[in-house]
């Protein structure tokens, strides 16, 4: 396999969860008498420019279906961290009625909505219908389409180049990152700016945080490789700031080469620090697997525990990232009965693979389980005050990452 950015061969294994289903292949019931697709779910780091990515067995088509399952709305915090960058980057930018935004992945119209209300002219590039149905009644265009280099060719041509593009949680799921990023800079006007929100490779592997790990991310970012992408691509990084979504990202800031903005302090004290943390150094992605085993083993013992004492076990948040940790540690309804989540697009499914039904947050009071698990841990403490309820009869909460911890 080669390196999607550079062509390099790779040859060292950062880490290898088996085989597994895409996790956001949700199952009907009639599913459950079919196949399910298993694919190897392994992570490769290059050593010549350091972007750690899949092996990759299935085309983005096939994981960004028309009935995608993921709603950004369902998450209350998200949502408030939307309005707040909304606000804050109208501030920085000046945008106005005259301006132009675009959002790549603009998912449900959970951030753009912002920008309709503020009367900025927007557009999303969503290419899942069932996302950019519920995008466009709140009054957000959409494009449905994957954007890329050809997409952003004919938006030009159209006349609608950007003052500014976002894209938030969407650089890991690209296959073809090189076309993606050029993409950027062929839509963005002179003088305009892209931002991009990713989880930080160096973080993931601070907290050991492997269950994010799923085919649907391609790949797995530090900042060091996405200013070798975007300088590739005629993009400059000319600020980065630290964030505390989804386990620790990090928002890239990028403009064309040319740009007379001066770069900010934080891009060469961030890059010191993954410098220092050993991210172009091979052997300090190859310790990895053992520490991913661990927690694994940890929440294992966990739950043959809590089974040998006839605890009832659920958990919540029918995540993506609860899908590869479940997978990989083997799980079937005898450890964990049910999984409960607020997206009515998941209820009455199953979890791929374990085959874990997935029920309606109502269920919890019915059930009176003794634990719950909350899979989605990067918003654990938002799941544990929605759901305070289960307290009442003693039950409580445990999440497994980045150590097994119950919460009090």
């Amino acid at each position: 396999m080669k390196c999607r950015h550079c062509a390099n061969e790779l040859r060292f294994v950062f880490l290898d969860l088996g085989h597994a289903p895409a996790s956001n292949d949700y199952l009907s019931v009639a599913d459950l008498t079919r196949s399910e697709i298993y694919n190897p779910l392994r992570l490769f780091v290059c050593d010549e420019c350091w972007l750690v990515q899949t092996d990759d067995y299935k085309k983005a088509e096939d994981l960004f279906a028309r009935d995608y399952a993921y709603f950004s709305s369902t998450s209350q915090s998200w949502l408030r961290h939307a309005q707040a960058y909304s606000d804050a980057i109208e501030k920085r930018l000046g945008l106005s009625s005259n301006s132009f935004v675009i959002e790549v992945a603009s998912n449900d119209g959970y951030l753009l909505k912002n920008f309709v209300a503020k009367g900025i002219p927007c557009l999303g590039i969503e290419p899942t219908d069932s996302t950019a149905d519920a995008a466009e009644k709140l009054g957000v265009p959409t494009l449905r389409q994957f954007f890329g280099a050809e997409t952003a060719r004919t938006l030009v041509k159209e006349g609608r180049s950007a003052d500014l593009i976002c894209g938030n949680n969407v650089y890991a799921h690209v296959p073809d990152i090189n076309d993606f990023t050029a993409g950027l800079e062929i839509v963005l006007k002179p003088g305009g700016t892209v931002t991009l929100e990713f989880p930080h490779l160096m973080r993931l592997m601070e907290s050991v945080q492997f269950d994010t790990v799923y085919h649907e991310h391609f790949s797995y970012l530090s900042l060091g490789a996405v200013k070798r992408i975007f300088e590739r691509a005629g993009l400059r990084l000319f600020d980065v700031e630290e964030i505390p979504t989804h386990g620790g990202s990090l928002r890239v800031y990028g403009c064309r080469t040319a740009d007379t903005r001066d770069t900010s302090p934080h891009v060469a004290e961030v890059l010191r620090r993954e410098e220092e943390f050993g991210l172009s150094k091979v052997d300090t992605y190859l310790d990895f697997q053992d520490k991913a085993n661990a927690i694994k083993d940890e929440f294992l013992s966990f739950l043959l525990e809590q089974k040998k004492k006839g605890k009832i076990v659920a958990a919540y948040g029918a995540a993506a990232k609860g899908n590869t940790l479940m997978n990989y540690a083997g799980l079937k309804t005898d450890l964990i009965q049910f999984v409960c989540d607020a997206a009515p697009s998941k209820q009455g499914k199953f979890m791929p693979g374990s085959h874990i039904p997935i029920l309606h947050p109502d269920e919890l009071k019915a059930r009176k389980p003794d634990w719950v698990v909350i899979l989605p841990w990067n918003i654990a403490e938002e799941v544990a005050g929605a759901q305070s309820v289960i307290r009442s009869w003693g039950g409580q909460f445990v999440v497994a990452i980045p150590k097994l911890t119950v919460l009090q």
